[in-house]
Formats: C-alpha cells, structure tokens, sequence
C-alpha cells in the first residue's frame, strides 16, 4: 500500500512535538499519535489539589527551553508563548536563616561568598559565559568532532573531576559548594561520580547565567500548547486518545518516530527490527526516580532567607556532604531521611497559577526506582527545616510516587525523569554506540526520546536531530 504520510510520530512529548514541527517546516505531512486525554508529556499543567491551581505535573522551571536553539529558532512566543524570569534564578537555604543564591549576574553570585572562593567562582564561570551559544551548539548535539573545539576543551577541563572533589576543591566557602552540589544533583546520579554530575551542573549555572531560569506564564503546557500551534499552522496534527501497541496501529507512512524508551521502541516494532539491535537496546539502564508533591497554601512559603522568596526555585538539603549523602542513598536503593528537595514557587512570578492571594508550590526529591514510598512527611521535613510555619498554610497537597508516574507516562520507567541514567558511559551512547544514535537498523523506524542525544530537559533537540536523521534518510541521503 503506498504511504498515506510521510511521517508518523508516537508519542506527543516535547522531543514528538520538536520532531513533527521539524519534518512539518520541510513539507513533510505528519500526524502525532498520543495515548493520553492530550499531548504534553513530561509537560503537563493540571489542577491537581484545588480548584484555580494549576500546578505543572513534571516539568516547572525551563533553563534549557529558553536557550534551546530549536525553540529559539520557532519563536514561539508567535504563538502565545510567554517566559517569566523570577527575580532570582536560583536560591539555597542553609541553617542559621541563611541563604546562597545564583543570580543572573557572576560577579553578584560570586560576591557573597568567602574571598578564595569568589575568586574561584570567576575563574569557573566568567571564561565560559561568552562561549555559551558555541558550548549550546556541541553540547546539545549528538556526539561529533565538536564544531567549537577550543570552547569545550574549557568546558571539558571543569568537569573531569567529580562534583564532591571539585566542590572541595575549589571553594573553601560552605554555600559555594552547596550551590555547586545542588545544581549537579539534578543529574540524578551520585556526586561522587566522574564527569556526568560536573557536566550538568555547570551546564545548568552557565545556563542560569547566560538566559536565566524562565517559567512558562499560565504552566508548562503552555510550550506544548505553542509547539501545537506551529505544528498546526504547517498542516501537521495530532491524534490524541490513539494508543500504539504494534505498528499495526498506524497507518502507512514514509518514517515513524518514536517519542518513547528504547524498551517501549522494540515492544511495539520489534519484529521490523534485528533481533541483536532489539537486545542492544534492551540494556539501556534507566536510574532513581522520585516522588513529588504538589501543594495549595492559603499563601507564599515562609522562607527564614528573604532571598528565597525572590526565587523560582529552592534547592533545599544543606550542605554539600548532606546532600551527596541523600543522591548516594538515593542511587544505592535507600530513601534518605533528609532528602535533597527540589522546589519551585511559580505562582509568586505568575498569578495565573492560583486564586488571589493563594500559591501553589512543586516539590520532589529523588528514590529508589520503583519506590512506593511515602516520602511526604521527610520532605516536609526538610521545608519546615528553612520554612518554618510552612504545615500551616497546606490547604491540599497531591502525590505521586514512581508507581504513579510511569502510570501517569509509561516512558517514567520506575520514575525516571531524565530518560535513563546520565552516566559519562550512557551519555555518550544514548540508546546504544552509533555514529547515528537517532536511527536503526530499519530506515523507517527512528527514535526521538530523552534517552537519545542530548538527553533530558525541555528543550526539543532530541526530536529535532531525530527529524533531521529522518530528512536524510527520506531524501535519499545516507
């Protein structure tokens, strides 16, 4: 049967939506196939306590959506798309009703702490700032001859120590080391670790730096909502409601790109591909995963630090040994007593979250994959600990532990947000080692996750170096 399409895609997160949009601005026709109610992904908003609060489900704050050079090059804000900068990027609460913050600029970050590791924070940073599009440009691209080799040899050379090692190293000032760790906790992984916590932590600050640590005004739905219109407004749709089970499910087309695990790729085409190449990506590891809640308060958190309450997010675990002793037991199958919380406070920057004089507040920390424990009273802990009053505001809190996300999205397996685990080995062999790591072995069949180059985040470039694999392909190039 000749193909009615040129492009199907299975599954409607950011990295589907960026790979549709990318096939659709060339001419292709495509449609998006996705389970659920609507398309979204790891970036939904829904009221989940509360009537009036909208809370994000998984992603919140979009360091990475606001400098991805796909949705730069989109201009979404033609399509109602609208970034909102806290006035600080990023805060820290210690003991003692102290906080370390990151703001826009290095020179004020830098500023507040001790004179040595001021110093060394300039050195880190300041070097690296002006090269950040060049770095954007290797770093958020599939493993190549990098195209700005002297802008990652710099990069490179401050990240090949491990997080905990550097952090001592190089700051003598506790809250500069905190910082540091909490930033390279989100790479899910212990700090202990060579090169993958450093990367992406410094990845993160540079980020902070360079564009800030942006919320989308009304949820994260709304850079889904954006990405619809421009794939609509290329002819593209999306099928919602239309669970895939075997390609049986979809029509004929050219090309078919999957938005899901590499386990979920060979569930469903298995059969189209080699045996070998299907077991291949069957030893993709995914790692931890967390447990979120989502609060209504009756109003703001009632930091000890004033600096937090001018903060999007809120790192809370302490110090540096604190919290790589939590992402250690987290990693190891053990759940922390004193979690590392990640925290964001939209609706102190965007009134559209909650009624009027209300708030909503996100909050997760990392567990064992698969966990299905409680952690709210641990986590609670540890706000109390920098908020304290904070249990008296709660008007409703929602939970979701690792069973409830990979429910909720089958591509969370056991929880995991970031598309499997972001060791140095399986950053650079995201699903397997390949020249082409979007691509199979069947030159129709190509997959577009977070667990292909460059990995997790909102941020599109997954599906949009798949959508450029696929162009090549569909135009005869090899």
């Amino acid at each position: 049967m000749k193909p009615l399409l040129d492009a199907a895609i299975i599954g409607s997160g950011p990295n589907g939506l960026a790979a549709a949009v990318a096939l659709a601005r060339e001419g292709y026709s495509v449609v998006v196939y996705e389970s659920g109610p609507e398309p979204g992904g790891g970036a939904r908003t829904r009221e989940l306590t509360l009537p009036g609060f909208h809370h994000d489900v998984c992603s919140a704050i979009h360091p990475m959506g606001v400098a991805s050079p796909f949705f730069r090059m989109l201009e979404l804000e033609r399509h109602g798309l609208e970034w909102i900068h806290p006035g600080l990027p990023l805060a820290h609460p210690l003991d003692g009703g102290r906080a370390v913050v990151m703001d826009r600029s290095i020179e004020a970050t830098a500023a507040q702490f001790s004179a040595g590791s001021a110093r060394a924070y300039r050195r880190l940073f300041a070097p690296l700032l002006p090269k950040f599009g060049d770095l954007l440009e290797d770093l958020l691209a599939p493993p190549q001859v990098p195209r700005h080799a002297l802008s990652m040899m710099a990069f490179g050379l401050r990240i090949l120590p491990s997080t905990l090692a550097a952090a001592r190293s190089w700051f003598d000032d506790e809250g500069a080391r905190a910082l540091l760790a909490g930033n390279a906790a989100h790479s899910v992984l212990p700090l202990d670790r060579l090169i993958s916590t450093q990367a992406i932590g410094l990845m993160l600050m540079l980020a902070g730096h360079a564009g800030g640590w942006p919320l989308a005004k009304g949820g994260s739905a709304a850079i889904v909502a954006a990405l619809v219109a421009e794939l609509e407004s290329r002819g593209g749709r999306i099928e919602t409601g239309h669970r895939i089970d075997s390609l049986r499910d979809l029509p004929p087309a050219r090309t078919y790109l999957f938005d899901t695990t590499p386990s979920a790729l060979v569930r469903i085409a298995g059969p189209a591909l080699p045996a070998s190449f299907g077991k291949r990506l069957l030893r993709f590891r995914h790692g931890p995963g967390v447990f979120k809640i989502d609060y209504a308060l009756s109003g703001p958190v009632p930091w000890e630090a004033e600096a937090c309450r001018r903060a999007g997010t809120v790192h809370l675990g302490g110090t540096l040994d604190e919290i790589t002793r939590a992402e250690r037991e987290a990693f190891h199958g053990i759940h922390p007593d004193r979690p590392f919380v990640l925290t964001a406070q939209q609706s102190l920057f965007d009134p559209t979250r909650s009624p009027e004089g209300k708030h909503t507040f996100w909050a997760y920390c990392h567990v064992p994959a698969g966990s299905t424990f409680d952690m709210t009273a641990r986590i609670e802990a540890q706000i109390e600990r920098f908020a304290p009053g904070f249990r008296d505001l709660v008007l409703a809190r929602h939970t979701m532990n690792c069973a409830d996300y990979e429910r909720y999205n089958p591509n969370l397996i056991g929880g995991d947000i970031v598309g499997g685990i972001t060791d140095w080995r399986q950053l650079l062999t995201r699903p397997v080692v390949s020249l082409k790591p979007h691509a199979t072995p069947n030159p129709t069949l190509f997959l577009c996750s977070a667990s292909t180059p460059p990995g997790g985040g909102v941020h599109g470039m997954c599906g949009y170096w798949a959508a450029r694999e696929a162009i090549a392909r569909l135009n005869g190039v090899r």
